[in-house]
């Protein structure tokens, strides 16, 4: 059970500050916001010894918990949410795999009511609209061209809740429902995608600005035909989705996107599936079975990675252990730069006065010892 911090000081650990760390920095908490000063009656809580940094958001999520997000009930989405909030997820989006588009539209419309009672922050579709050559865990059957009229129609299903959808941008109709995602003020992302250099300057130029997870699930990238990778990276207008699990993503990879794009233009998603923060097994992702072992997921029937079991606690611990990443770019690419491409970075995202009252509290392994939800203890750091 979740218990308010009511007014709370914390004190003495390293907090994450827009302007940078602060060595046994304060925050202060007051009711469901962070406060600028801390009332007389405020109960002091000492982190010394630990981090505290802003709450991760995650913009590409299909489930936890041994719970779907792209087929569940209710209550199962609610689990995954949970799930991945108790790994340190305080805003997460759902994301769809491909299906038929009557079942994806009802799914949109299931899935808003949640994001309108505030458990979601929006809906990502990913698919149908993706290349067969690059279909990754997607059924070929279900794949269809980009026609803007069928964008459109997600798009109204999720009555104003679509936050980013996914396209192969080549395909036909691509290009035009960039123009129409960019003008609704919905998220064009371009992934599963077989396109060339050329194809993806042009998609970007008509208003794509996201990398369904750089490198995956499109060609690699080559001296002569340098294909999407190069024209996502170079571009300042585009933010570029990473996989740091260890299995999609070689380290040198993630070096590599870091040194082009900068820390500013990075964002970790987990892309998780229902085996995140549950085990190993035989799960369903959309109409395709998966299998799970040693935490990698594939699909039962090609081997194909079948997105990840990963929790952002992981990323951020890899990124920080293994891959020698400042905080304060993992910082960036896990909280700040997710937060300003949902636009809801007025109020979360970081430390500041005003904003939502989310916050990790780590330990010096950078394991999550505390997770404070809109002011609530859902992973309390004096008991944990």
């Amino acid at each position: 059970m979740a218990t308010r911090a009511e007014s709370t000081v914390l004190t003495g650990a390293r907090v994450v500050l827009p302007t940078g760390t602060v060595d046994g920095g304060r925050v202060i908490v007051e009711g469901r916001r962070i406060a600028g000063a801390a009332p007389a009656d405020a109960v002091a809580l000492d982190l010394s010894g630990h981090w505290v940094v802003p709450g991760f958001v995650d913009t590409h999520n299909h489930g936890g918990g041994g719970a779907s997000f792209t087929s569940g009930s209710v209550e199962d989405v609610l689990k995954g949410v949970r799930t991945h909030r108790e790994h340190g997820t305080t805003t997460l989006v759902a994301s769809t795999v491909t299906g038929e588009m009557d079942f994806l539209a009802h799914r949109a419309g299931f899935l808003s009511e949640l994001v309108e009672q505030g458990d979601l922050a929006g809906i990502h579709f990913e698919g149908p609209f993706i290349s067969p050559c690059r279909k990754g865990a997607h059924s070929e059957a279900l794949l269809r061209h980009p026609d803007p009229a069928e964008v459109r129609k997600l798009v109204d299903a999720a009555r104003g809740t679509a936050r980013m959808v996914t396209l192969a941008t080549e395909l036909p109709g691509g290009v035009e429902s960039v123009r129409l995602l960019a003008e609704h003020g919905v998220i064009a992302a371009i992934g599963h995608t077989d396109a060339t250099y050329e194809q993806t300057v042009e998609a970007i130029d008509a208003g794509a600005t996201v990398a369904t997870h750089l490198f995956n699930a499109m060609p690699p990238l080559g001296h002569r035909a340098p294909g999407p990778i190069a024209a996502l990276l170079e571009d300042e207008r585009v933010t570029v989705e990473l996989i740091n699990d260890g299995t999609h993503l070689h380290p040198a990879a993630l070096e590599l996107a870091f040194h082009r794009a900068g820390a500013g233009r990075v964002a970790f998603i987990t892309d998780a599936m229902d085996a995140a923060g549950f085990g190993d097994g035989r799960y369903q992702l959309g109409p395709l079975a998966v299998e799970v072992r040693e935490g990698v997921a594939r699909l039962v029937e090609g081997g194909s990675i079948a997105g990840s079991t990963l929790t952002q606690d992981t990323a951020f611990r890899r990124a920080a252990t293994v891959d020698g990443l400042p905080v304060e770019d993992i910082v960036q690419a896990i909280c700040v730069n997710p937060a300003k491409l949902l636009g809801m970075y007025d109020r979360i995202g970081s430390l500041e006065p005003g904003k939502d009252a989310d916050l990790v509290v780590l330990d010096a392994g950078f394991a999550v010892k505390g997770v404070l939800y809109k002011g609530d203890w859902v992973v309390d750091p004096r008991v944990s």
